[in-house]
């Protein structure tokens, strides 16, 4: 593969991602691979006023917003894909914490097969693994009711929408072929899933 290894991490809140990326990063780095690690969110240049128009969709949820939404977000993954994932080392493996699969739990009005045209047009990268990390959707509340910055979401306020990002999440996961981690047991069993996955793509 001439280009870097490109893995992208997607799922409801409180699935326990972030700590599964670290995990996952020190397991590889452990392997002497050379890991990258990236964040949609903060590789995202028009994040500030993206996320205005998402708080607007919160207060007036209509699908014309939502639509905008997705495309401004679809536009700055064709930025990300053009600017910032080609300056990375060839021989690296790129994790990144959220891409377009994340669409598929947020997003309440546009089907999600809509969403994925509107990055396919605009060229923005595919992965070379996606991977869901779900819970049970009860699991993840509680986890991230125990958490310092709670659920920290913009767009899920209740434990109804919670199940029903997470049931919205596993059908996408189902129907585009994606790998299933299922966040619900050890940490190392987890990690041990995704490094599995991750050395499958290098062979």
């Amino acid at each position: 593969m001439n280009r870097p290894l490109f893995i992208s991490l997607d799922g409801p809140k409180g699935t326990g991602k972030t700590t599964l990326l670290e995990a996952v990063t020190a397991a590889l780095r452990a392997d002497n691979k050379k890991v990258i690690r990236l964040c949609e969110k903060k590789s995202d240049p028009f994040r500030g006023e993206t996320m205005a128009l998402v708080n607007q969709l919160v207060r007036h949820p209509r699908r014309e917003l939502e639509l905008g939404v997705c495309e401004r977000f679809a536009d700055s993954r064709a930025w990300i894909s053009q600017h910032v994932l080609p300056k990375q080392p060839v021989d690296s493996i790129i994790l990144i914490d959220r891409w377009y699969p994340s669409d598929a739990a947020f997003r309440r009005l546009l089907p999600f097969a809509e969403i994925l045209q509107l990055n396919m047009d605009r060229n923005v990268r595919v992965p070379d693994l996606h991977v869901g990390v779900v819970t049970d959707p009860e699991i993840s509340w509680a986890r991230a009711a125990s958490r310092t910055r709670g659920l920290s979401s913009t767009v899920m306020y209740k434990l109804e929408e919670q199940v029903a990002s997470t049931q919205a999440f596993e059908r996408a996961v189902a129907e585009h072929g994606w790998v299933l981690c299922r966040n619900e047991g050890t940490i190392e069993d987890a990690t041990m899933q995704i490094v599995s996955e991750i050395y499958s793509v290098l062979r």
